[in-house]
């Protein structure tokens, strides 16, 4: 899901933006798996790595829901878009999400 995108600051130097996963999660709960989701995210949000991110973080993090056909459970990812040194440092600190 790696998305990368350039901006330039105002001392015209060009800034590398990836967009990626940096959190994922499984719900098996059927009836509102939104709500089972909430303590998994919020766990992450306080982490070692989520307080990283939203800290660093570009722009708001963002997250995404998916049926898993096979299991019938839901993948939860949370994206979101750092620059390339933050990025590199986050791999280092906390691992790379294989998304």
């Amino acid at each position: 899901m790696d998305r990368v995108r350039y901006t330039v600051d105002e001392n015209h130097n060009v800034q590398e933006i990836h967009r990626v996963v940096v959190h994922r999660f499984i719900v098996n709960e059927h009836e509102d798996p939104d709500i089972h989701a909430a303590r998994p995210m919020w766990q992450w949000r306080e982490s070692e790595a989520g307080q990283y991110v939203i800290k660093l973080a570009v722009s708001h993090t963002e997250w995404q829901r998916y049926l898993d056909h096979l299991t019938l459970g839901y993948h939860y990812v949370i994206i979101a878009e750092l620059e390339k040194k933050k990025l590199s440092e986050f791999y280092l600190r906390f691992g790379k999400i294989n998304a």
